[in-house]
């Protein structure tokens, strides 16, 4: 005799409507999560004159794993360069210590420059995201 015939098949159809529901939660925290990193580094993602705002536009959201799972790209690849900064303005002094000449083909002349300095958008938003993340999590008991 086992449990399933003393009428316990309900319990296990409670518990797995409950589960379908934990996950479709977890799944939606994931995509709100994602989403809220993406725009988040959209409004703090500079704007250069030049590209008219490339950085911004070449940051994506994809889902995997059935939507638990959430990756946001920046596929501009100065990117680093601006969160980190460059030259002498380099985060933590790891940038180049002499000035350099480059030839910009967008301006069609040489530039001389020592660096610029970090305008994080990437790392800001990651903890925006993290601290949404964590609550709703808190919120499921999780």
């Amino acid at each position: 005799m086992s449990i399933t015939d003393y009428g316990f098949i309900g319990f296990e159809n409670a518990v797995d409507k409950f589960e379908k529901r934990f996950i479709k939660r977890i799944k939606e925290i994931v995509a709100e999560t994602a989403e809220i990193i993406a725009s988040q580094m959209v409004a703090l993602a500079p704007v250069a004159e030049i590209d008219g705002g490339n950085l911004k536009r070449s940051i994506d959201v994809r889902y995997y794993n059935h939507g638990l799972t959430a990756i946001v790209t920046v596929g501009a690849e100065y990117a680093i360069y601006v969160e980190f900064g460059t030259g002498i303005y380099a985060e933590e002094g790891k940038g180049r210590k002499t000035p350099w000449v480059y030839f910009d083909t967008k301006l069609n002349r040489y530039i001389w420059t020592r660096g610029m300095s970090a305008q994080p958008f990437y790392r800001p938003s990651i903890e925006v995201g993290a601290q949404h993340f964590k609550s709703e999590l808190n919120k499921l008991g999780a």
